[in-house]
């Protein structure tokens, strides 16, 4: 196996890498889409991402990589495993899997197909899993999304959506777990996203190269170098990618804990609607990414810096502009726009107070 790039080496493109570790952190976030012309480390990035990403638990001989711990989740066949009298269920760990979609890719090669013609002359059902199946727990790569078929994506952003995928056919129902980063790139000189599809994705980042010349040289010499000595290479960022690693792994972790107040909720939602954004899904991916950056940074709580960041990665694709308007709002323009909101209508001290645990899980009662 070719050595990959390593992630902690990429030179600027913050936004890009940030949108990629808050997926990382917490995969129910969405997905994103880069958008940037040739040449800016765009298909780079989703594969070093995958490279450093910790190993994750999975039961032991089962196609979608379940969660041992998680068996609401489970496949038909580890949840008919577990019927049948196997209630451990044993599990080993896995490296992340990584998966690129080809464009060429058909709605059967993506969510599998079951074998009719098995199942109505011997009574079996038979399942043949497609590329959901293996980017379960993992990343999904696609490259130039924008000139996939748009059922196709469609098909895609759904599963990423519910985290399950469910084939039927004649009355024949399969489902497995389909929770995974999707990553799409494209090149928008090669034609856009329908409107509808690309407000699907949760965050989007659009990427130009880097025209500062002192960067444009640590490029060049980190390729050559990698070119020259891949392993050296790596070895040398080894401990970056793992300080990185560890931080996601930590994140994971703790993002189920991170809470907000009702002032938070107001705050995102005042910034979205003063921002004219179409409907509601750009509220709640603004929360799940604050907190998952809260999360990253080892806090259990989320403050408005956190929702600037993740609004300046939710917003770009969702907000209508006219040909001269400004092409990007920075983390520092929503964080003071946000801070006008919130000082508009700021909730009493002692309705904030009672509403400070949001978002935190329920203890159990004994």
């Amino acid at each position: 196996m070719p050595a990959i790039y390593p992630f902690t080496a990429i030179v600027g493109q913050e936004r890009m890498r940030r949108a990629l570790i808050l997926n990382a952190v917490d995969t129910r976030i969405g997905g994103v889409l880069i958008r940037g012309e040739r040449g800016t480390a765009k298909s780079t990035a989703a594969r070093s991402l995958a490279a450093l990403l910790p190993q994750v638990k999975v039961v032991q001989d089962c196609r979608f990589g379940c969660d041992p711990d998680k068996p609401g989740t489970w496949c038909t066949e580890c949840k008919e495993r577990y019927a049948t009298g196997k209630k451990d269920l044993p599990f080993h760990q896995r490296t992340t899997p990584f998966v690129n979609l080809p464009v060429s890719a058909t709605e059967d090669r993506v969510v599998g197909t079951l074998d009719i013609e098995q199942a109505i002359q011997k009574g079996e059902r038979h399942f043949e899993p497609g590329v959901l199946a293996n980017a379960n727990r993992g990343l999904l790569y696609i490259d130039e999304v924008n000139l996939l078929d748009d059922h196709v994506v469609d098909v895609l952003l759904d599963s990423a959506a519910m985290g399950v995928n469910v084939v039927e056919r004649e009355g024949i129902s399969f489902s497995h777990p389909a929770r995974f980063i999707l990553v799409g790139t494209m090149n928008p000189e090669e034609g856009e996203l329908r409107p509808q599809l690309l407000d699907r994705f949760a965050l989007s980042v659009d990427i130009v190269g880097i025209r500062e010349a002192r960067e444009r040289v640590t490029i060049m010499e980190r390729n050559l170098s990698f070119e020259r000595d891949p392993e050296a290479f790596r070895k040398e960022w080894l401990s970056k990618e793992a300080e990185l690693s560890k931080q996601i792994g930590l994140g994971r972790e703790l993002v189920d804990q991170v809470t907000y107040t009702s002032r938070d909720l107001l705050s995102i939602a005042a910034l979205t609607s003063s921002l004219n954004v179409d409907g509601h899904r750009a509220d709640l991916v603004i929360l799940k990414a604050a907190r998952a950056q809260a999360a990253f940074e080892g806090r259990v709580k989320i403050n408005d810096h956190d929702i600037a960041l993740a609004a300046e990665l939710a917003l770009p694709h969702r907000i209508k502009r006219s040909p001269f308007q400004q092409a990007e709002i920075t983390s520092d323009q929503l964080q003071e726009r946000i801070e006008q909101l919130a000082g508009q209508s700021v909730p009493s001290e002692a309705e904030d107070d009672s509403e400070s645990e949001k978002g935190k899980p329920e203890e159990k009662k004994t």
